[in-house]
Parts: C-alpha cells; sequence; structure tokens
C-alpha cells in the first residue's frame, strides 16, 4: 500500500511539473508571437485569420498570438526607385549600368513620326499600407506598367525636338501628374515623389545624322542671332542719323520760313513809307544800302566824270589807314 502511494506521488509530481512546463511553454509563445515592435518609418498592418483588423504605428504593440493574428510591416518612408530603359547593376562614384537590352521599353514613337529612346526614373513611396497590400497583387508590375503607359502617351503628344531638349522637365511633371492619377484610381497606395528624364537620345542608328541636324540647326541659329544683333545695331543708327537730318531739315525750313516772312513784312512796311514820301524812302534806302556795302570795299575812289585822270581824294579804307 505504501508501495503505491509513493507511486502514485511520483506520477502526480512529475504531471506537475509537465503543466508548469506547458505553461511556461505558453506563456513564452504569447511572448514570442503576441508582442511586436515597429519601427520609426515603417507601419504594421495586423490581420486576423487573414482578414485586415488595423494599422499600427511605431512603438510597441500586442496581437493575438499562435497565429490568430500575423502582422506585415511596411516601410512607408522609405523612397523606392524603378528604372526604365536601362538598369544600375552598382551605384556608387562611378555608377555601373547593365549591357542588357531594355529598348523593349525605351523606345517610343513621338507625335511628329519619330522615334525616340527615352530612357526615364520612377522614385515612389508607399502612403497607405493597407491599400498598398491589398488592392493590387503585384504592386511593381503595376507600377511599370502605368508609368510606361503615361510616358507614351505623353511623348505620344510630343515632337522628337520637344522630347529630346525642349520640354524634358515638362514631360516629366505631365507623365507624374498622369501616373499619380492612375494608381489613384487603383487605389494602390502609392505616391509618386518624382519622375526623372535620365537619358532621352534618337536611336542609335540615327544618331550621326541627327548630330548633323542639329549642328546645322545650332549653326544656323548662330546665324540669325549675328544678324539681329547687326540689325540691332544698324537700324537704330540709320533712324537717328535720319531723325537727326529730318530735324535738320524742319529746322532749316523753319529759319527760310520764318526769314521769308520777315522780308516780306519788311518789304510791306517800306512800301508803305515809299507811298507816303517816295523821294525820301528812296534816299533813305540808298544811304542804308551804302552803309552796307561801303565798309566791305578795300580802297573807295570818287570819280569826276570831267577828269582825264582819277584823282584819290578821300582815304575811306578799314581802320583809317
Amino acid at each position: 500500500m505504501e508501495e503505491g502511494e509513493v507511486l502514485k506521488n511520483k506520477i502526480n509530481l512529475k504531471s506537475k511539473r509537465i503543466q508548469v512546463i506547458l505553461l511556461i511553454i505558453v506563456i513564452a509563445s504569447i511572448l514570442m508571437t503576441g508582442f511586436y515592435i515597429v519601427n520609426p518609418g515603417e507601419e504594421a498592418v495586423v490581420q486576423r485569420f487573414g482578414e485586415y483588423n488595423r494599422t499600427t504605428h511605431s512603438g510597441l504593440h500586442f496581437k493575438l498570438p499562435f497565429g490568430i493574428e500575423q502582422k506585415t510591416i511596411v516601410k512607408v518612408k522609405e523612397i523606392r526607385k524603378e528604372e526604365f530603359g536601362f538598369r544600375t547593376v552598382e551605384a556608387g562614384i562611378k555608377t555601373q549600368y547593365s549591357r542588357g537590352d531594355f529598348s523593349h521599353e525605351s523606345l517610343m514613337l513621338t507625335g511628329d513620326l519619330n522615334i525616340v529612346d527615352v530612357q526615364w526614373i520612377v522614385q515612389y513611396r508607399i502612403k497607405d499600407s493597407k491599400f498598398y497590400l491589398f488592392n493590387i497583387r503585384n504592386n511593381r508590375e503595376t507600377l511599370r506598367i502605368l508609368s510606361e503607359s503615361a510616358t507614351r502617351q505623353i511623348v505620344g503628344d510630343r515632337s522628337a525636338d520637344e522630347v529630346i531638349t525642349l520640354s524634358r522637365q515638362e514631360i516629366a511633371q505631365l507623365v507624374l501628374g498622369a501616373l499619380q492619377e492612375a494608381l489613384d484610381n487603383y487605389d494602390a497606395g502609392i505616391e509618386v515623389v518624382t519622375v526623372v528624364m535620365q537619358n532621352v537620345n534618337p536611336p542609335k542608328p540615327v544618331q550621326p545624322a541627327f548630330n548633323e541636324v542639329n549642328s546645322a540647326r545650332q549653326e544656323q541659329d548662330r546665324i540669325i542671332n549675328e544678324a539681329l544683333q547687326q540689325y540691332n545695331k544698324v537700324i537704330p543708327e540709320a533712324k537717328g542719323r535720319a531723325q537727326r537730318v529730318i530735324q535738320e531739315s524742319e529746322g532749316y525750313a523753319i529759319n527760310r520760313v520764318n526769314r521769308a516772312q520777315g522780308d516780306a513784312t519788311r518789304f510791306t512796311e517800306i512800301l508803305k513809307e515809299y507811298r507816303k514820301a517816295p523821294s525820301v524812302t528812296k534816299k533813305r534806302l540808298y544811304l542804308e544800302t551804302m552803309q552796307q556795302i561801303l565798309p566791305e570795299l578795300e580802297h573807295v575812289y570818287m570819280i569826276d566824270d570831267k577828269l582825264k585822270s582819277f584823282l584819290p581824294l578821300l582815304n575811306l579804307q578799314k581802320g583809317g589807314e
């Protein structure tokens, strides 16, 4: 009887130990599968039996253990990048690019029916973790398809010159807007940060001809600019000289008219006086005329028509000589 009690006590003790061990395992499992930490710049999407339940932010959180609730960490502050038309193998001071052929995504038709090789970069981040995880099956592939579609549409509305040189920044902004609109329509939970036109060139087989055309256009622009510069220099000078001649002519005309009017007025006044006293006026005019003429003469001779030779009578030279 004593041996049975001893065996029973041993069994009870072993059972208690097993219960303690199981309890410790359960507590450890709860601690390990229930608590989780979300780092700054991250969000945790919690699912209960596979269905979305909540989104938690940075800090220490608890979820139901044993697989009842599962969490998915999403880095919402990380800027992600997609490259089109090229691939970066190793970034650094001297970036290395893949030698693969990506022309299937970079060759595009412009609005003037030319073909251009467009390489661009899309940088984006996750703005809604729930939408990003559950609304679209393959987020990255969807983003790439929508980006390529938006770029082809915008490039197809522009000429080759606009795409290659004139409107690259404008095209990048239009692509960003069209891509963001498409992503929002799908509730993708993605925010496009920037679109950069990395490299835009004509296809390699026609690059030499395109470069020659560009050189000819640059030479044309240079000649036009020089001609405009010369025009802006010569025309104002010619206009200035013409204006000066016109002003001098107008001044001369005014002077002549004024003098003519003054002479006419003077003649009229003299005529009035002459009609009043002809002999007096005639004598006065004679004296005034001689007063103007005599100072201009170097020698003055008084001649008597009865004499047979000249006889100097008065010394009327200038200065009393």
